[in-house]
């Protein structure tokens, strides 16, 4: 298998540059793209472990890899910013036309659109790195034509929900914005509840509400503001979306984009993927001001900064993160 594969990693490496010379920003590694494409040979080319894929199978299935889009989805993936906003141009009106055409009530397809967008952009964190669906895009068949089955799962999945709103706690697990906030929320492995005695989780305790109340107070007036939207007034990635747009809004002087792409076109749409990005920041900015409050204020280790973690996860998440965020 990997002798024959071998034999096309020429064919790979020209599909590769064509690809960069399409769309030179999306940041795609050759290993990243070739393992991608390597996979998903063995996958489908390699099934039968008696039989071997001929020479013409394996042209074959290169001649119909959809290697732009393969780039485009490994591109999102890994969080590249042009990409996200070409995934945006290309494909976002597309998205909410089968969302409304599947779907039985235009809430339902906005609804739709959210649940998809949080997917694409990473729902759970592995080793420390954030999943996106879109690592499951093989590049057989178009990223169009993927895309219709993730919104078609997510529909059933939403009615399955019955509708029902998320919790904190869930929204703040699986929502995806990066391994700084699925850091943040995850409780450290090797149980330190069961390994720490009541009167030093209580100290430790108390270094961690103060923390968290110096790392919220200590963000900007613009990331308060967003954390507020989100987690206190339970605004959805595009209702925040559709209040940055407004020019009446104060998050718009802020979020309004430096780049070329923005200069050139001002009055261009916020889209969900983007909100979630400015979410990250805000928790990777959250993250460091908690460890470095505990580290330097409080003067703890690293072994204890991590019980204080889990103290954050399992102590004060629901109610006691809301209270923190309606008073930064």
């Amino acid at each position: 298998m990997d002798d024959l594969l071998k034999n096309y990693e020429p064919t790979i490496d020209q599909l590769f540059e064509r690809c960069t010379e399409n769309a030179p920003n999306f940041g795609v590694r050759s290993e990243c793209f070739r393992a991608s494409v390597t996979r998903t040979a063995q996958k489908y080319l390699f099934t039968n472990a008696s039989e071997s894929p001929s020479n013409e199978d394996l042209k074959q299935f290169f001649e119909q890899l959809q290697a732009d889009d393969l780039f485009m989805a490994l591109a999102c993936a890994n969080g590249n910013e042009r990409a996200w906003w070409e995934f945006d141009q290309q494909h976002r009106a597309y998205l909410e036309r089968v969302a409304r055409h599947l779907a039985k009530t235009e809430v339902d397809a906005q609804e739709v659109i959210d649940s998809v967008y949080v997917e694409l952009y990473g729902t759970r964190v592995v080793d420390g790195e954030r999943v996106s669906k879109f690592s499951t895009y093989s590049g057989r068949g178009s990223l169009r034509g993927w895309l219709r089955t993730v919104i078609w799962h997510s529909l059933v999945d939403l009615h399955r929900a019955g509708h029902d709103e998320l919790s904190l706690d869930e929204m703040t697990e699986n929502i995806g914005e990066g391994a700084a906030h699925a850091t943040f929320l995850e409780g450290a492995p090797g149980g330190e509840n069961e390994m720490v005695d009541k009167i030093a989780r209580d100290r430790y305790r108390a270094a961690t509400v103060a923390s968290i109340g110096k790392a919220f107070s200590s963000l900007d007036d613009h990331e308060k503001l967003l954390l507020l939207y989100y987690h206190v007034e339970n605004l959805k990635l595009r209702e925040i979306a559709r209040l940055v747009e407004n020019e009446g809004s104060p998050l718009r002087g802020w979020f309004q984009r430096k780049s070329q792409i923005r200069e050139k076109d001002p009055g261009s749409r916020i889209h969900e993927s983007t909100v979630m990005r400015w979410l990250e920041k805000s928790y990777a900015k959250v993250l460091q001001l908690f460890r470095h409050e505990l580290r330097d204020i409080h003067g703890l280790k690293d072994e204890e900064i991590e019980i204080c973690m889990s103290i954050a996860t399992e102590d004060l998440s629901g109610p006691g993160l809301y209270q923190h965020l309606s008073t930064a």
